[in-house]
Parts: C-alpha cells; structure tokens; sequence
C-alpha cells in the first residue's frame, strides 16, 4: 500500500495542475447541492420558528359565516383574541395616479404573530388607534413618488397615509409587487358597496388544538361556508411548496453534477491514454495489474475528494447568496447557519457520482500489457472482448442516478422521470454531436479556405472533444434560453403583439344607459374603446328537470346565480375540453347550445356535457344543453364570465358591459381613469399597462432565481471546456509545431485556433437553441395551450454569448501552445 500511494504521489507531479482543473469540473454541481441543502434546512428552521407568524394568528374564518347568536357564543367559547378584518377590492386616487388595489380593514390585535415593520414604525400603533389613516406598500409609493403625509381616497373618503408598508407577517414581499395593499382601521370603512371578505382572526389559548377546534365547529356547523385556516395548515402549505421548489433546484445542481462528472470521466479517460507507456513500465518492472490500478484509483479518489471539499467551500459561500435570492418569495427572514449535514449529504453525493463516473474509464488500466511500453507514448489499450467490471459499472451509473433523483425528488415516479428525461437528453445532445461531428467530415467543402478546413478537420480528429463539449455547452444553452423563451411566450400572450389593439384598460359593471357617455368620454381622452363583452346575470331554475343540489345553493334556499355573454367565436385565450363550440343559434329555438366554463362542470360542478337546464334569464325561462366544456386561461387578463351562449339568443336581454380601451401611453391613461372616475365615481376600472408591469416584474425575479441555478450549469460546461483544452495541450503543441514547421505563422495559427473554437461555440448554441424551441413548443401546445413565439433576437444574443464565452475560455486555456520550441516538442519533451 506504501508502494501504491508514494507511486501515486510521484506520477501525479508533472500533472496535478491539469488534474486539479479536471476537479473543478464537479465543484460547481456539488456546490449547488450543498447551497440549496443547507438553505433548506434555514428555511425549514426558520418555519419551526416562526409557524404561527406565516398566518399572523393560530386560527383564521372566513367566508360565509353565520350571523347568529349561536355561532358569537361558539367563538367567544374558544377563549382566544378575536380581530375582525375585511378585504375589499376599490378603485384608488393617488395623487395624480388612480390605481385599482386591495383594501385590508383590520381591527383588533391582529397580526398577533410575527413583525408588522412600516416606516416609520409606530404606524400599526397609529392604526390600531382608529380614524382615516392607511398604511401603504412601500413599493407603490417609491412608484408613485409618494411620501409619508400625503393622502389618498377611496370610495370619495380621504385618508392620510401615516406609513409605508415593509413587512406584513405571512406575506413576502413579492405580494406588494403583485398586488398592492392598502390597510385601515375597521371601523373607517367607507359605507358604500362592493363585494368584501370578511375574516376572524384568533389567537387561541397555549393549551388549544387547533386541528381539534377547526373539526369541532365544522360538526356544529356542517351546512354553513366557512373556510378555516390554521397556523399549522398553512405552514403544511408552506413545506409542500418548499419540498418542491427545493426539489426542482436540487435536480438542476444534480444536472451540474452530472454533466461534470460525464467532464472527469472524458478528461480521465484522455489522461490514462497518456499514461499508458507509464503503466506499462511499471508492468515490466514487476508491479501487477491491480497494483497498477490502485495507483490511478488513488489519484481518481484524491481528485474526487478534492473536488468535494473545494465544492462544500464553494457551497457554503453560494448559501449566502441564496437567501438574499429567496427574500422577495418567504415570508420571514432567513439566519444564516451551515447544516452540516446538508454539507456531508453534498459531498457524499458528489463524491460517489464522481467516483462511478471516473472508475468507467480507469479499469482500462488494468487491461495494459507490459508490451505497450515498446510502443508510442500515446499507445492504445488492446481492446478486450469483455469485462464484466466494466459491464457493472456501466449499470451501476444509471442505477445511482436513478436513486440520487428519487432520493432528490422523494417521488418514485417523478424521479424516475427525471432520470429518464436527463437521460434523453443527454443522448439526444450526444447524438447530435456525434452527427454534428460525421456532417463536417462527410459534407464540408473541399473548396473552403485552407483555415477554415483546417479548424473544421478538428471537429472529427482523432481524441476530438466535439462530443464533450456540444454535450456541456448545449445543455447550458438549452436550459437558460428554454427559461427565457417560456417567460417571453406568457407575456407575449398577455400583451399581444406591439401595436396589435389589445385593451390595457378594463371597465367593468358599466350598465347600458351609460356606454355612450363612457365612449365619448374616454375618445376625447385619446383612449377609444376597442372591445365590448355583454354580461348577464341569470339564474338556475333546475338541471335535467331536477333542483340542482349543490350544497352551497340549496341548503341556504338560494338560486344559483352565474355571469353568462355570448360571442360567435372563440378568441385566442379560449380552449375547447370537451364537445364542440356553437357560435349561433336561432332565436326562438326550444333548446339553445351553450358551453360552460370549467368550473361550472366536473365531479364537483352544477353540470356536464350534455345535461339539460332551465335558466331565468331576467325573468324569462330559457332552455339549454351543455354542448361544449371550455375554460379561458386568463393570459388576456379580461373579466371571466361561465356560460357563453350563441349568438342571436340573448342579444334582447338586459345587460351590463365590460368595456375595454387602449390608451396609447402611461400619461393618456392616467388622464382617462382621473376623467372617468370624477364623471363615474363607482365605476370599476383595471389599469392591464399597470398589471402588466408587475407581472414583467415577477417574471424577472423568477427568472432570476432560475438563471442563477441554469448559471451552474453554463459553468460547469465552460470548466468541461477548459478542462478539455487541457487535456489536449500535448496534442495541441504537436499540432501547431507541426504546422509551424510546415511553414505557417503564428497569425495563421491562432486564425485556425479561434475558427475552431467560433465552430464549436456556434454549434453548440446552436443545438441547445434548437433543442429549447422544440421544448417551448411542446410545452405551449401540451401545457399552456398557447401558440408559441420564438423571438429571433433572442436566439441570436444567445448563439453570440455562447460563442463568445467559448472563445474566451479556449483563448486563455490554449495560451503558451504557439511559444514551444519545434526541437523539443519533436523530442516528446513538454
């Protein structure tokens, strides 16, 4: 053993530099193992701490609750602290802005838990003393230009506002991004209608269960709609959604993982190849064939192991960015502290990965004869028609990914996916490679520059790295530009095409007496109206001659009331589920084919294709048949509605509209929604240039955090790539003597070498684009039922980085080649 470890240390001194870069190619997938390991185990001890604060309160009611003196004693039997709150959408006047936002009513103690942080911070204390006073956003008002001391009015009611908004318990501060608050006191409600949610919020005793209270008052009250939330519920909530997103940013670390490890065993496979004379010496010398294995398996160990200390440093260093990263989407702050054992878990990980990587193209060692030492330096291996060794290696690697990703995913069958799916990709990427690789051999002009073939020829030479590195830098490619790619395509369906006429400004509950006032308003304002839906509101009489029997009708003697329109076609935010679309129908028909929206159908709807109903459609009965199931996928951001009946049926009802307008720019829409709610102050109105600004916003966060994981990968590609060149640097110096030799100048030279390395670079991001509009597309038609857009300057900026960056990284690693000596190098001394 003595004999194994000083012969491992003595081989390894003329090309630990090299071996050290080839270990680098696995820090960077153990890092993000270890960084999202030890970041989870943050979260979940920040959840165990703070699990009353993600609601603010043990318990929380809302809904219909009853209004009776048997349901006050039930609550005030509970012994807690009670807060009234209610929640309430309105129209907004901010300074020169009108903005539509949610109003929360709090009274009360609440929040009870957790930190309600405002600047400044006796704002809560302000509140909770009463009168016209608000609490806004922060955000909205660094937007607006807002300060502290100014004042704001809803529903014609003017308030001050006494505080920003920072931090509410519960909430991140995504939520003010997405959907702006507003607080007040209870009791400074404005008296004029709207729909509101009305909320309990209870601080039980330290004794209560609160599992056990929620089922005792769904026993006492089994008919009422009352909707509980527990301080325990939503942090189950919580560690579900964590579990996942941990899950998904453990999986991409694992893909940086594994193409590195894919990085070492090439480079390996290339170093013991160079070694061959070395072991074939130490064959003649006496040392065995395991011997001399030991002595490579001691230098593959020392480099795995390097790599997962390196990596585990790495890690530790990544975790704080993490949660900087992750402040926007928790809702409590994050302390920092390692998790040791997430840090073993990565490292261990790693480590074994790396070893069955590595080991595949070791056992070759033990197959040199002693008669290679006769030969060439660069001497093959005699081929063996089997070893079973390698056989068992080569089954045990997709086993041990299989495992890692169920282990990761803690699902047998998502981890099977994943395994499968990292598989086909891999081979659909190496497949490529290996075609990219036989087309430049088999079609490239012979005609072309002398350069130019001479930098393709390197794409198909003996030992060529195209395979490794279309594989590296594809994938990396293929993963940030998939990600840009599904956030273009969203907004593009939200937004519409530039120009194309969409609405940016809703207004709903306009009632017919006012739709000529309102245009001509609003045209003055140089925002016309340019879509205009019908909405009416009837009521279910009974389905299939039955009573419907829906629980939350019925047990309260209340008809089902729901929004019906009719169109004659189906717009682009509309996808057909089940039977067949009927655009008109005759007006005095006995029975009219209408489709109903999803939520209306399924196991737990009203109805199903192909029931009939009876409607009172304003006091007139109307007859129908489910011909059609649709649901909008609400990408356009228009009002929902769940019937939609044919044309030439309900054109005589009395009706309310929604109106939508386009205004050209941010000035002209301010100046129509001031116009607008001075000449309809109890007008409902939805800003989409606003809203769409905010989902840009959380577009970017989200993609930010993604493309920051994506990021590990594309370096450990560029590592792969750089370690690559490394390997090849013998080859390389022989090559440019050669050519030198031959009469080429060093200008040409290093012409050859950056064809080269743009051929590749444009290959590579090529394929990974190519391999990223053919996901986007199945994941428009398969899951967002869209049509999919593929933005041409996209692709190109993503084929130029790429490129670029494999230029770079193959300029620095080859830097030296050119200044070698002809003699020496023909005298093999390096």
């Amino acid at each position: 053993m003595t004999f194994v470890l000083k012969m491992a240390w003595r081989d390894s001194r003329a090309s630990r530099r090299r071996l050290l870069v080839f270990s680098f190619s696995i820090v960077l997938g153990i890092a993000a193992l270890v960084a999202i390991g030890s970041t989870s185990a943050n979260l979940q001890r920040a959840i165990d701490r703070e699990a009353n604060g993600l609601l603010g309160a043990d318990l929380v009611i809302s809904g219909g609750m009853p209004a009776t003196d048997d349901w006050q004693r039930a609550i005030d039997g509970l012994g807690g602290e009670v807060s009234r709150e209610r929640f309430f959408a309105s129209t907004v006047v901010l300074g020169e802005q009108v903005r539509r936002l949610q109003i929360r009513a709090i009274g009360g103690g609440y929040p009870f838990y957790g930190e309600f942080i405002t600047v400044p911070a006796d704002a809560p204390a302000q509140l909770k003393r009463g009168g016209n006073v608000a609490i806004v956003d922060e955000a909205l008002l660094d937007e607006l230009k807002m300060r502290v001391g100014g004042v704001l009015k809803i529903r014609d009611v003017e308030f001050k506002i006494i505080g920003a908004l920072v931090e509410f318990p519960g909430e991140p501060p995504i939520t003010a991004t997405f959907q702006p608050r507003v607080f007040i006191p209870f009791e400074a409600i404005p008296d004029k209608g709207g729909k509101t949610v009305n909320r309990l919020d209870i601080k039980l005793p330290p004794e209560a269960s609160q599992d056990g209270i929620v089922r005792s008052l769904k026993d006492r009250f089994p008919e009422a709609r009352i909707v509980f939330t527990t301080a325990q519920d939503r942090r189950r909530a919580f560690e579900t959604t964590l579990a996942n997103l941990d899950a998904f940013f453990r999986l991409v670390g694992f893909v940086a993982l594994f193409l590195g490890a894919i990085g070492v065993a090439s480079v390996v496979n290339v170093y013991i190849r160079q070694k061959i004379a070395t072991v074939a010496v130490l064959r003649c010398l006496g040392a065995s064939a395991r011997q001399s294995f030991a002595i490579y398996l001691v230098q593959g160990t020392a480099l795995g192991g390097f790599g997962a200390v390196l990596g585990a440093i790495v890690g530790i260093a990544g975790q704080a960015a993490l949660p900087t990263l992750l402040k926007d989407v928790v809702p409590f702050h994050l302390e920092f502290f390692i998790s040791w054992t997430a840090v073993a878990n990565g490292m261990a990980s790693g480590f074994v990965i790396c070893m069955l990587f590595t080991l595949l193209p070791l056992l070759a060692v033990r197959r040199v004869p002693p008669l290679a030492a006769l030969r060439s330096a660069l001497a093959e291996t005699e081929e063996v028609a089997f070893d079973p060794w390698r056989v068992a290696i080569a089954v045990l690697i997709p086993v041990a990914v299989a495992s890692f990703a169920i282990w990761q995913t803690h699902n047998l069958k998502f981890g099977i996916g994943y395994a499968a799916a990292l598989g086909a990709a891999f081979a659909i990427l190496a497949a490529t490679a290996k075609l990219v690789s036989w087309a430049a051999k088999r079609w490239f002009p012979r005609n072309a520059p002398y350069l130019v073939r001479q930098s393709v020829a390197n794409l198909y030479r003996p030992h060529n790295r195209t395979v490794l590195l279309l594989l590296s830098l594809g994938l990396g490619a293929f993963l940030c530009i998939a990600l840009y790619l599904a956030r273009t395509e969203l907004l593009f369906q939200i937004k519409g095409p530039e120009g194309g006429g969409r609405p940016n400004l809703w207004f709903q509950d306009v009632e017919a007496v006012q739709m000529d006032p309102l245009a001509s308003l609003l045209a003055k304002q140089g925002a016309p109206i340019v879509e205009k839906i019908p909405f009416i509101r009837i009521k279910l009489v009974s389905v299939n001659g039955k009573p419907p029997e829906r629980p939350w009708s019925q047990r309260f003697g209340k008809q089902v009331t729901v929004t019906a329109t009719y169109q004659n076609h189906l717009n682009d935010d509309q996808v057909t589920l089940e039977g067949k679309f009927v655009g008109r129908a005759q007006g005095g028909a006995a029975v009219v084919p209408v489709s109903i929206a999803r939520n209306l159908a399924g196991r737990n709807g009203l109805l199903k294709l192909g029931d009939e109903a009876e409607w009172d459609v304003q006091g007139v009965p109307m007859r129908t048949r489910v011909a059609a199931i649709f649901y909008s996928r609400g990408l356009r951001l228009t009002p929902p509605f769940e019937i939609l009946f044919p044309s030439g049926v309900l054109e005589g009802a009395p009706a309310y509209y929604q109106v939508g307008a386009r205004a050209a720019t941010k000035a002209i829409s301010t100046q129509a929604q001031r116009a607008v709610t001075a000449s309809f102050p109890a007008m409902r109105m939805f800003d989409l240039a606003a809203i769409l600004e905010v989902v840009d916003r959380v577009f970017n966060k989200i993609a930010f955090v993604v493309g920051f994981m994506a990021s590990f990968i594309v370096a450990t590609g560029v590592i792969m790539l750089a370690g690559a060149v490394l390997t090849g640097r013998f080859q390389r110096i022989r090559e440019t003597v050669l050519l030198r030799t031959l009469g080429a100048s060093r200008r040409q030279i290093l012409l050859i070498q950056a064809i080269e390395y743009a051929v590749l670079g444009v290959l590579a991001s090529s394929v990974g684009a190519i391999l990223a509009v053919g996901g986007n597309l199945l994941l428009a038609h398969l899951v967002f039922k869209i049509e999919p857009v593929t933005p041409p300057l996209l692709l190109v900026a993503a084929v130029a980085a790429v490129t670029a960056v494999t230029l770079l990284t193959g300029w620095i690693a080859n830097r030296g080649v050119i200044d070698h000596p002809p003699l020496a190098v023909l005298r093999q001394e390096t």
